[in-house]
This record gives C-alpha cells, structure tokens and sequence, in this order.
C-alpha cells in the first residue's frame, strides 16, 4: 500500500469528523472553527489519533489555499447594498483599527512574555484582524438578526482587515532579520501590497464577470471550475506581482457575486461548499499542527494577552471610529465584542516557525491560545450580548432567493422565490394588480401543502412563496413590489 492511501483515509476520516462536529455547534454555542481545531488536535499525536505532524510549511499551503476559497466565497456573498452601508467604518476598522489594536496588543504581549519590543509587536500584528471564516460562521449560526449596517460592518472588517495584519507581520518579520530596513521600504511595502492587490483584483472579477456572459461551457458542472479558477488566478497574480492576493480575490469576489450570469445558483452553491471543506481542512491541519501538552505551559500568560485584546486593546481602538462613524454607543460595543480570531492569526503565526526565528515555537503556542479564548469567548456569546444590549430585531427579514438564472431561447431568465410577509406591499393583492414588469411571468404559488397555478385573480396571502421567472435586469422590480424600505 502506498503512503498516499494512508493519507487519503485519514484525510476522508477526519472530514467527515469535522462535518459531523458543525452539527454540534448550533446546539451547545461553539464556533464551528473550535470544533474542526479540537478535532485536528484529537487526532494529533497527545489526541488519541497518535498522528504525529510538524510540516509548517505543508500547513501554510493548506492554510493559504483554503483561506483563498473563504474569502472568494466571502466575496460572492457580500451585496453591493452591504458595501454602500459598511464601506467607511469597515475600512477604517480594517487599516486603523488592525494597527492600533496590534500596537497596544504587542506592548502587552512585550511585557507579559518578556520579550524584545519588535517580538511583541510582532505577536501583536498576528493577532491585530478579525477572521471572516469565524465571524461569517458565527453570524450565520447565531440565530439572531441584528441590524444590516452592524452584519455588514462586521462582515466587511472581518473580510478586508487581513491585508493589514499581513503587510504587519511581513514588515515586522523583515525588521527584526534586517536591521538595514527603512521607514520609506514599509511604505513601499504597504503600498505595494493594498495598491497592486485592489487592482488586480478588479481588473480579474471585470474579465471574469465578461467571460462568463459570453462563454458558453459544454458542461454545466465546469460552471463553478470556471469561477473558482478566477478567484485562484486572482491570488495568484496578484501575490506574484508583489500584492496583496487575499484583497484580490476577495475583491473579484465582490465582482463576480455581484454580477448575473448562467447557473450562479449552482455555481454558488458548489463554491460555499468547497469553502466548508477548505475550513474544515485548515482548522484540522492547524490542530494537528499545535501539540495541546506545550500549549498550556504558557496558559496564564496567554490569558493576560488575550484579554488585552479582547477587553482592552480593540474596544479602545475601534469605539472611537464607530462612535465617530455614527454608530450608537451599543452598536459600538458589539461590534467591538465580535472580535474573533481564527485561522488568519494561526496560519501567520506560522510565518516564525517557516524563517526558523527565535521564540517562534512560543508566539506560535500563545497565539494559538489567544484564538481559542477568542472563539470561545466572543463566538458563543455574540446572541445574549446582542439581547443584552437591545440590538436584536424581532422582526423577521424576507429576501428574494434566486434558484437559477437558465437561459431561455436566446435570452437569459432568473428564476426568484419569494416568500410574502406580513409587511409585504403585495399582500391581499391580486397578481393583475401587482406592476410586475413586461414579460415576466408568476409560475407558482405555495401555499401551505396546497401547489397553486396563479391566475391574474390569485390573491396574495401572508406565507405564500412564489415562484417568478424574470429578466435579470428586472429583479429588482419584482422585488419592488413585494418589499417595502422596512424589509
């Protein structure tokens, strides 16, 4: 038997395991990514899995290629109207906030772990982002809604503030090997790194957007290849060319989420699905990574930092900018409450280990301490601090659902879902009354356990999901006239 075989059971085991373990995470509050870590540390050589695993560099590459699928898929996901509502906050949060949270991060960690002041900035800009993998995981499982501009503001920071902690930890990595650096040749880094990755990641979700209202596969599953190719392609010239390849993919993300082109539903599907898989991977890989008996020797002190971090460090940066962005004083704190750390600090905390550097071996194992309480922590208390702080709205938001964008004849049609609410201007109205745009036809009706074929006289009830095919340019019409402002 080749060892590959050994690999692909294990590798098929553990997935599985760490599929089963998201079930848990509903039911008992964890974040999903403390469930797929106790997994991989289960399985690794102090878990009852005895599997013995050090290759850092192998778990970079794992890391990174699933950390390029989460944000691609974070990028389809986030709408043009979430960006118009969080764009201002969300970068400053991701610029500002990263750097004054790593800075004050760092001197703690400095002094707690007695180390030289670029080692504790450098544990600092490790731990300075929030991770989009954890903060999507943990707003989508919460079972609460909060306010639009709160999720998008939280979504967009978690999302873009990764560029920052990593030009951090490569700028600080570089001073601490080269003395020689220069203020000017960060800058040139900085720039380098936002400047070339925003670009690339236009210029790629622009042709890619282009191609796929043009080409015609011969296959619907090369559909979602094809997408996810571009997302790759995006990391990959950007990172080449000296830029940021997570801002470029999650900005061809944006793009192409935002665009409309045949079979999106399935793509899209497909796409948050390898995302799973690729959190499952990297959270597994990175607890067979950590050995949980030299974890705990640092225990209190990794405590203190975190919470530094957690208490201190980023409610003194970001209050300020979400105060001074128009945010309430509750917003504000929520928002600094949902802080959570995960695979981006991880995977960084690599980077030491990679370049063989003194005191790597501890900033690694405090790190990954850090995550954990951050996880535990924020993650499971995000629904009884949004209930304790009155943001929880009762009312529950209806949203169109596009299943699929087919082409009919020559010209291409999205077929929508619509579930009415009780807010719904539609409601009680008859389908002939409703001023749907020309050519767009009503389908069906669900009603209950009743299936109706609508007539122009079908009146509109409270729980009805209908089923509309349109053009789509014309969704937004359609949508018109079943949601009013408050939806």
């Amino acid at each position: 038997m080749f060892a590959v075989d050994h690999i692909i059971l294990l590798s098929a085991v553990l997935a599985i395991l760490g599929v089963l373990a998201s079930k848990l995470s509903p039911r008992f509050g964890v974040p999903v990514l403390v469930l797929f870590l106790g997994v991989g540390m289960l399985a690794g050589e102090d878990g009852i899995g005895r599997i013995f695993f050090d290759n850092a560099d192998a778990a970079h590459a794992i890391g990174t290629f699933a950390l390029i699928l989460i944000l691609f898929d974070g990028g389809l996901q986030t709408s043009k109207k979430s960006i118009i509502q969080a764009w201002k906050p969300a970068a400053l949060l991701a610029t500002f906030g990263v750097v004054g949270t790593a800075v004050l991060t760092g001197v703690a960690a400095m002094i707690i772990l007695d180390l030289p002041l670029y080692k504790g900035l450098l544990l600092g800009a490790i731990v300075g982002s929030t991770d989009a993998a954890a903060v999507f995981s943990v707003l989508r499982n919460a079972g609460i809604r909060i306010s639009a501009k709160i999720k998008s503001t939280l979504e967009l920071e978690s999302a873009s503030n990764d560029p920052m902690a990593i030009f951090l930890t490569i700028g600080l990595i570089t001073l601490i090997q080269d003395s020689t650096t220069k203020p000017v040749d960060l800058l040139s880094l900085f720039a380098s790194q936002m400047g070339v990755g925003a670009i690339v990641g236009l210029a790629i979700g622009g042709i890619a957007v282009w191609l796929f209202r043009r080409v015609t596969l011969m296959a619907i599953g090369l559909y979602p290849v094809f997408v996810m190719l571009f997302g790759v392609l995006s990391f990959g010239l950007a990172a080449n060319l000296n830029g940021s390849g997570f801002l470029a993919t999650f900005i061809t993300g944006v793009i192409v989420g935002n665009s409309r082109f045949a079979y999106q539903r399935n793509t899209f599907v497909f796409l948050d699905g390898l995302a799973w898989l690729g959190q499952i991977a990297m959270f597994v890989i990175l607890g067979l990574l950590v050995t949980p008996t030299e974890l705990f020797v640092n225990w209190k002190e990794g405590l203190l930092i975190a919470f530094v971090l957690i208490f201190i460090a980023r409610p003194l940066v970001v209050m300020p900018i979400l105060l001074l962005s128009n945010f309430s004083f509750k917003a504000s704190l929520l928002i600094s409450w949902v802080g959570l750390r995960g695979s981006v600090p991880i995977i960084l905390a690599i980077f030491p280990l990679i370049f063989g550097m003194p005191y790597a071996e501890l900033i690694f194992n405090v790190v990954f301490f850090i995550v954990l309480i951050s996880a535990l922590l924020q993650g499971s208390t995000l629904p009884y601090a949004a209930r304790k702080l009155g943001l929880v709205l009762k009312d529950e938001v209806k949203e169109s659902s596009t299943l699929e964008i087919v082409k009919v004849a020559k010209s291409k049609r999205e077929l929508i879902e619509i579930e009415v609410s009780k807010l719904s201007p539609a409601l009680d109205k008859t389908i002939s009354e409703l001023s749907l745009p020309d050519n767009t036809v009503v389908a069906m009706i669900a009603r209950g356990e009743e299936t109706l074929i609508p007539k122009g006289s079908t009146k509109i009830e409270t729980g009805d999901q209908i089923f509309i095919i349109t053009k789509l340019l014309d969704k937004s019409a359609v949508e018109q006239c079943f949601y009013n402002e408050q939806e």
